[in-house]
């Protein structure tokens, strides 16, 4: 499902217009992003669990050379799915 099916989907149940439910959606992504960017954990109830973790750096390998390389160290984000999601999911 991509961000425009989302759209028709809502827009149709709910009789608003696609660019305001497309406005909408895109707000909530937005401040999604822009926690994480703050560290912030961001928690919908009921679907999961936003956040950032860091990663160590560590020696990895260039498949080509077989030459070790360094890779440093990184934040990246993370979903954990709330429990109805998994139960729903099973």
């Amino acid at each position: 499902m991509t961000k425009k099916d989302l759209v028709l989907r809502i827009s149709d149940e709910t009789n608003l217009t696609q660019v305001d439910v497309k406005k909408v959606i895109q707000r909530t992504l937005d401040y999604i992003v822009e926690s994480l960017e703050k560290d912030q954990t961001v928690e919908l109830r009921n679907f999961g669990v936003f956040k950032v973790k860091s990663r160590r750096g560590r020696m990895g390998r260039n498949p080509r050379t077989g030459q070790e390389v360094p890779v440093p160290a990184k934040k990246v984000a993370v979903f954990k799915p709330g429990l109805i999601m998994k139960k729903r999911i099973k």
